[in-house]
């Protein structure tokens, strides 16, 4: 069968929500809400406003930047920080 043949009663309309990543500001929202609160910890508890402020735009400048290559990005981190360097030379 070619791929463009659809057979019947095996289609189901699909929302354009379940496909895309759920993002915050342009940063996915994991790392969005990690980076917001070690910014606040640091502007309210240590009383560092501008450093939480910085870090705050650096870190989700740094997010969104990584997310429009690909939204993923951390889950593909992950794995690489986990996977051993078996092939290495």
């Amino acid at each position: 069968m070619a791929g463009d043949q659809h057979i019947a009663g095996f289609e189901a309309p699909l929302h354009r929500a379940l496909t895309e990543p759920i993002l915050l500001g342009g940063a996915p929202r994991s790392v969005a809400i990690i980076n917001g609160t070690l910014a606040a910890a640091i502007g309210l508890g240590l009383q560092q406003w501008i450093a939480g402020f910085g870090l705050f735009l650096i870190g989700h400048s740094l997010a969104v930047f990584a997310a429009k290559r690909d939204p993923d990005f951390l889950a593909v981190l992950v794995r690489h920080l986990r996977q051993k360097g078996t092939w290495t030379c």
